[in-house]
Formats: structure tokens, C-alpha cells, sequence
């Protein structure tokens, strides 16, 4: 097999130029050169759809003294670590995987008794660390881990990425006292109470003796046809389905491979534990060849990271964002804003939107897993961007669909003027709103939702999460085949062990992946059945084969994992974090609870303590480490600022310890009158329920899924706006026929009945706020009281 090997074009790569060779300021030089790294090298085995890689670390001590060198490094986020081996002096060590605190003991205890030994943590799902100790003066020890990942699939091209560098990342939050838990640059904050573990040194830019790095990938496609394979490097040379990448290259950015594939056949990999009666399946199903004729879209995408979006809200709303950006596809373009009182994008990406490839979809979804809650909600400054960036590019006419993403509680008080001020860019921009929030401000993210005509999902729940997110994924993604279910035949699927209570969608170009338990022979077969677009019936079956397939159980592990660890984290208790240690010691699956140790039985120093040197990183490429910082004040990565809100003249806001107060004018001023209050607050709803009785006038001609589609939209909204009114005490005998119209346009029922409908509730609703007596209204118990008990806000802002 011979292979041609494309490098990828300049603007896909955004390579910058490198520094000049020499020394920069701050390098790390000793006469014996750079420390402790000497070497990585990585090879990589791609079969078909998952990779399989030894990555080996070869440490050098250059001191004269016995030396324990410690390396941050990350991993693919999906890749699962199953086995380390130490080599030292000719001698080569099995690591043995054990809960975190037993193994940094043993760690700790070979270390102090003068023994060789290894350590290797999770630290997040993308960030490792490797500790070696007692490396004898001139000594070599080398680390090598074995890592399964799987090759994300779509549009013909799997993808291959191997991440090389930690980034610099930014620490929120006040100092902790004591010292630090890591040796990295950062300090220990009560918001990231482990940055000193994830923050290593970096080199300014020149050094001169960086790391050798050594990237070689051997690929079968396994009864794939394998074509065009393109290269993020331009230093690669192939030959033989072998490829390498030429010496000089530096750890400073990702190494990705893109391998064409042309489509398979959908399977059901069955894969026998090595004792007793269960196992663990992947079922893969293809596409359907359908019509699948989808304008690209231009997506915006809001985080809002804000203080009061801490806890369960921030873990949620970091998965639901890095959702919406799976969905995109290489002919979409895009933009990720997260912001507080400051707004903020990728590093590495542009300011504007740009192409959804795999390497600016990987940089958002990083951007986005370091989000952590702080500071105040300024929250117009974003959504003007957002709005803006789309209505220009609407301007070119370039076919495309605008879609802007905002995931927020909506706990603001300025939603009036955000309102008033953002309506004339909405234009034909589609607005979805995700409120996260068990107090969610669904007045607000209704209200704005109903300008783009988008979805309003509002989510409780962690638990309610995934619904949530799957509908907003069919307005972004126009999936094919919706509404999944599956039944097995000669299969007893563990509950719980993967396989959702809600499928996802089948999307045009990419195949569904389900991964889960089973009990029994391993013979049988899985049905999915759906329905397509346009409203049809669907269903396929996939026979079951069993293999011996060690690598589909670590993918199924290291996924079942994630999901605990976002458990814990959002609700830490005993019972999850046993069911984590369990699951990842019964599988050989590193993660955050557990840790491969290596002991070398021999005694090689004296007892006492070795040097302890941190080994630096690799600037990233395209990163400006020499920039002066932008003006900050405070503690351990805690930026104080004096905020003065928009449209106010009240002096800056008061910072005080871990509160932002805002001046009471910025509530909503009380009304002198009432009635006059409540109709203002009715006027809205009604203009709202008018427009969307005139919008499916308009759309009654479409075809029927995209009819469906709009009917859900619209649930969803009216959902929100009734919820609303209904909080504020304001009572409307219309608001029960348009809470059973919701519950109608939710069941899919026949089109035209409901579409008949929905048009006769809109215009009665609207007809009856026209005609109700204002005073009538005001004097409901509670109503406009209520309302206006207090001009200050209801929230207080970290």
C-alpha cells in the first residue's frame, strides 16, 4: 500500500513563524543540557476506526546528584490509559494500577528507601502527570504508557489527533494557605484547588535544546478503503502505510493525521470479558441515504461563566456548549465567546467565525473545559458580538444559516435593555437559549428565543441535561433520523452501563456510536428504530459478532468513567467516587481516583530525599508569552476590578471578598402605577403570541419536518413566556389552553390538526390580552405586588 501524504494548507494550520534560534529570556540551560525530558516518542497503530499508542518518556539526569523529575503532559480526552512499564539499568517494571492514595504511599515509601519508582496521575481528563524518582547521576529511565483512543468519523475522514503541549491556563480564585499540592507555576486558589498540579513551567520563546520528539504511525484500515491522508505536520514522509515525521520538529502543537475512509457497514462488536458471563458491545450504525441536503450555518456560540452559574450549573453548561460544538461540520464556520465581565475567545482561534475543522473545533472545546465560574454578567458587550459577527456575514449572501447559542441562568437584571438594544440585529439570525438554573430567568431567555424564532430549553437538572441538549442539537444539526429507540434480541443490556435512557440523533456523515454491557453468549442483535425527517418510519438491525477486542472494552471504560467523574463533580458523594475506583481498577482504565505506580524492587541510592527538578514545556505555537499582561490586582489568579454597569452613573460597583454588590438603582424601578406595570408586562406577550401565530401563517407551505420542527420550537417558547407570567402572579384565563396547546405540540400528532390548532389558541390568546381589563388584571391577588416587593435585584453576583 502506498500512501500519499497531503500536508494541510495554511490557513487550516494557522502556523505562525518560529522564533529565531538562541536562548530567550528565562530559558532553562544547564552544561548538560535541558532537563529532565530528554526524548518523547510517540507510535501510534491505527486499525480502522481506533488507535492504539505507546508513548515513551525518556528521562536524563544531568545533576550529580540522584534526581526525581516530575512532567505535566496531556492525553487525547477520549483515550484510555491500560498499562505503564518502567525501564531502567536494563531492567524494565510493570506498573500496577491502585487507588490514588495507596499508590503515591507506595510511591512515596520506594522513594524515601531509595528505590526507583514511577508515578502517573490524572489530573483532568486531558492532563496527566508522571513523577520519576531516584534517577542515578547520567542515568536513563524511560516511562512508556499504552493509550486506546477512538478516531472520530465524518463526512468520509476519520481523524487522528495527538496532543503535545499544556497550554497555559488561567487560575481563578483567592490563595490557599499552606503550600501548594503540585510543584507547576500556578498557586493553589479556592477555585482551582489544584492549579500547581496543572500548570508547569514554560519556556520562553528560542530555547535552544528542546525535546526530541519522535512521531511514527503505522495504519491498517481494516477493510476500510483507505485514501487521501493529510497531515498537520509538513515533515511527514509515508511509505508502505507507515508514516514518520522528520527530525526537528518541536512539542509545540498537536500532531493530527486525517485519514479518508469510505463509509463501512454498521456492526455489533461484541467483546467477552476474560471470566464470567457478561461483556461489553459497540454497536455502530451508518447513516440512512436519505436527502440530506443541509445549508451550512454560521454558529455563535455564548457561555456565560459568570459567578452565579457555579457548582452543578458550570459543569452542565461547559457539556452542553462542547455538545453544540460536536455537531458542527467542516462546511459550517463558527465562533465560542465566554464571558463574565470580560468576554473571551479560543486561544489560537480568531476573533470572527471560522472554519469548523477538527483542529478549531478541538481548540473550542478546550477553551471551553477550562471555564470556571467568576465574576459579574455583562452579558450585552457578547451578544452584540455575537449578533453582529453573523449579521455582517449575512451581508456577503453566502447561503449560509445564521445560528446564535446562548447557554446561561439569565440572571440579570438588565434584560430590558439587552432586549431593547439587541432586536434590530437579530435580523434572520435563529437565537436557541439554554437556561441552566433551578431559579432559571425564563421570562428573559423566552423572550429573546422568540426574537430568533429559536428554542428555549430550560434545564433543572443535570439529569435533564441530555433532553434538553438533543433538541437543541436537531435545530443546529438537522439530524436525519430522530426519536430512537432501541430493543435487543439475544442480548441482555446491563442498565445504566452506557447505552442512554434517550438515543441521540443520526446525523448526515456521521455514524452512531453506542457502547455499553451485556450479559449472556454474545450472540443476538440490536434494532434501532427512528423517524426520518419527513415524518417516515425507520428501523435497521445489526447482527452481533464476537471478537476479541480488548480495546473496545477501554473505550467503553474510559467513557463510563467520564460520565462518573462529571457525576462526582457535580454531586461528589462515596457511593460514586467507590463506583469510580471499582470501575477503573476492574477494567485497568487510569483515571482521577487512580494511579499506575512502578516500584523497582532494587535499592540504588541512600536513603534521603533526590533533587526535585519540574520539567518546562514548550511555549504553544502562536502563543505571545512575551505580551505584558492585561492591568490586574489581587491574589492566586483573582482578578478585582471596579465595574460600572451599563447605562448607570452610580459609582463602580464594590468588590468585596468573593461578592461583586450592585448599587440598588440597577433593579428595576418601581412603578407608580401598577396596573400600568402589569400592562406593559402583558403588551409583551401579546406582540410575542401574535408574531408567532403570523410566523406559521408564513412557513404553511414548507415541507412537513420542518413544519414539525417549528411546532416543537415553538413549545418550547411558549413553555417559557407562560412559566413567566404565570411566576409573577398575573393570572390570564387563556394561559390553560396554551399550557394544553404545549403539551399537544409535544406529543406529534397529526400535522395538520395541530398546525389548525395551534393558529386558533395563538389568536385567542392574543385576542383576549387585547380585551382584558387592565385594572381587572392588576387587582389578581399578588400580581403586580409581587412584582414589585422589592426595586433591588433578586441575586447577588460572586
Amino acid at each position: 500500500m502506498i500512501l500519499s501524504v497531503t500536508p494541510m494548507s495554511p490557513a487550516e494550520l494557522d502556523r505562525v513563524s518560529r522564533p529565531d534560534d538562541g536562548a530567550g529570556a528565562g530559558a532553562l540551560r544547564t552544561e548538560r543540557g535541558n532537563l529532565p525530558l530528554a526524548s518523547l516518542d510517540v507510535y501510534a497503530t491505527i486499525t480502522g476506526l481506533v488507535s492504539r499508542v505507546q508513548l515513551t518518556q525518556e528521562f536524563v539526569n544531568g545533576y550529580p546528584d540522584p534526581l526525581e523529575a516530575s512532567y505535566v503532559f496531556p492525553l487525547p480526552d477520549r483515550a484510555a490509559v491500560t498499562a505503564m512499564t518502567m525501564t531502567a539499568d536494563d531492567r524494565e517494571i510493570r506498573a500496577e494500577l491502585r487507588e490514588r492514595g495507596a499508590a503515591r504511599d507506595a510511591y512515596e515509601r520506594a522513594i524515601a528507601a531509595g528505590q526507583r519508582a514511577s508515578i502517573a496521575e490524572e489530573e483532568r481528563p486531558d492532563v496527566f502527570t508522571m513523577r520519576v524518582g531516584n534517577i542515578l547521576p547520567g542515568e536513563r529511565v524511560t516511562v512508556a504508557l499504552t493509550i486506546v483512543g477512538p478516531l472520530p468519523y465524518e463526512d468520509g475522514a476519520a481523524t487522528f489527533r495527538f496532543p503535545l503541549v499544556v497550554a497555559p491556563r488561567y487560575v481563578p480564585g483567592a490563595r490557599l494557605p499552606g503550600p501548594s499540592v503540585g510543584d507547576g507555576r500556578a498557586l493553589d486558589t479556592d477555585a482551582v484547588p489544584d492549579a500547581s498540579r496543572i500548570t508547569p513551567p514554560v519556556l520562553l520563546p528560542g530555547f535552544p535544546d528542546p525535546v526530541a520528539l519522535s512521531i511514527a504511525v503505522d495504519i491498517d484500515p481494516a477493510g476500510l478503503s483507505l485514501g487521501d491522508v493529510r497531515s498537520s505536520l509538513h515533515t511527514v514522509s509515508g511509505e508502505g502505510g507507515h508514516l514518520r515525521i522528520e527530525p526537528g520538529e518541536r512539542a509545540d502543537r498537536d500532531f493530527i493525521l486525517r485519514l479518508g475512509y469510505d463509509g463501512g457497514t454498521s456492526t455489533l462488536d461484541c467483546v467477552p470479558d476474560a471470566a464470567g458471563n457478561e461483556g461489553t458491545y459497540q454497536l455502530t450504525v451508518l447513516p440512512p441515504d436519505v436527502d440530506a441536503a443541509v445549508r451550512p450555518r454560521d454558529v455563535v456560540l455564548l457561555l456565560d461563566r459568570s459567578g452565579s452559574m457555579g457548582g452543578w450549573k458550570m459543569v452542565a453548561a461547559r457539556r452542553a456548549a462542547a455538545r453544540i460544538v460536536d455537531t458542527l461540520t467542516s462546511a459550517d464556520r463558527f465562533a465560542v465567546i465566554t464571558f463574565d465581565h470580560t468576554a473571551e475567545y479560543p486561544s489560537g482561534l480568531a476573533t470572527g467565525l471560522v472554519d469548523a475543522t477538527d483542529r478549531h473545533r478541538f481548540r473550542a472545546v478546550e477553551h471551553l473545559a477550562r471555564a470556571d465560574a467568576r465574576g459579574g454578567t455583562e452579558m450585552l458587550s457578547p451578544l452584540r458580538d455575537g449578533l453582529t459577527l453573523l449579521a455582517n456575514a449575512a451581508l456577503a449572501d453566502n447561503g449560509r444559516e445564521p445560528v446564535l447559542v446562548l447557554v446561561t441562568d439569565g440572571q440579570i437584571a438588565n434584560s430590558d435593555q439587552i432586549l431593547r438594544d439587541v432586536v434590530a440585529l437579530v435580523g434572520r439570525t435563529r437565537v436557541h437559549t439554554v437556561g441552566i438554573d433551578r431559579a432559571v430567568n425564563a421570562g428573559f431567555l423566552g423572550r429573546l428565543a422568540a426574537l430568533g424564532a429559536g428554542r428555549c430549553e430550560l434545564v433543572e437538572s443535570e439529569e435533564r441535561l441530555d433532553e434538553a441538549m438533543e433538541d437543541i442539537h436537531r435545530r443546529i444539526g438537522s439530524p436525519l433520523v430522530t426519536d430512537l429507540t432501541i430493543a435487543a434480541d439475544g442480548l441482555t443490556l446491563v442498565a445504566g452501563s452506557g447505552t442512554p435512557a434517550r438515543l441521540p440523533a443520526i446525523y448526515h456523515g456521521v455514524p452512531l456510536v453506542l457502547a455499553g454491557r451485556y450479559r449472556g453468549s454474545g450472540h443476538g442483535s440490536l434494532s434501532i428504530r427512528g423517524r426520518t425527517r419527513d415524518g417516515h418510519d425507520w428501523a435497521t438491525t445489526v447482527a452481533a459478532q464476537r471478537r476479541e477486542a480488548p480495546a473496545i472494552t477501554a473505550l467503553w471504560a474510559r467513557g463510563r468513567l467520564s460520565d462518573l467523574a462529571d457525576r462526582y463533580l457535580t454531586a461528589p458523594s462515596e457511593e460514586v467516587e467507590r463506583e469510580l475506583v471499582d470501575t477503573s481498577l476492574r477494567f485497568g482504565v487510569l483515571c482521577r481516583f487512580t494511579a499506575y505506580v512502578a516500584v523497582d524492587s532494587r535499592v540504588v541510592t541512600a536513603e534521603g530525599q533526590p533533587r526535585r527538578v519540574v520539567q518546562p514545556v514548550e511555549p504553544p505555537a502562536g502563543w505571545d508569552l512575551l505580551a505584558p499582561p492585561p492591568p490586574t490586582a489581587g491574589v492566586g489568579g483573582m482578578r478585582l476590578m471596579s465595574l460600572r454597569m451599563p447605562g448607570t452613573t452610580d459609582e463602580p460597583a464594590a468588590v468585596g471578598t468573593g461578592m461583586l454588590r450592585l448599587p440598588p438603582k440597577l433593579g428595576r424601578p418601581a412603578a407608580a402605577d401598577p396596573a400600568a406595570d402589569v400592562r406593559t408586562e402583558l403588551g409583551w406577550l401579546r406582540e410575542i403570541v401574535a408574531t408567532e401565530a403570523r410566523r406559521l401563517r408564513d412557513a404553511a407551505g414548507r415541507p412537513d419536518h420542518e413544519r414539525r420542527e417549528l411546532l416543537a420550537d415553538l413549545a418550547s417558547r411558549l413553555a417559557a413566556l407562560i412559566a413567566h407570567v404565570s411566576s409573577l402572579g398575573i393570572r390570564v384565563d387563556g394561559v390553560p389552553a396554551i399550557n394544553l396547546l404545549v403539551q399537544r405540540l409535544r406529543t406529534g400528532d397529526d400535522l395538520e390538526d395541530i398546525w389548525t390548532e395551534a393558529l386558533g389558541v395563538l389568536d385567542g390568546f392574543a385576542a383576549e390580552i387585547a380585551d382584558a381589563p387592565a385594572a381587572e388584571i392588576a387587582d389578581a391577588p399578588g400580581a403586580a405586588r409581587q412584582h414589585h416587593r422589592d426595586p433591588r435585584p433578586g441575586f447577588w453576583k460572586r
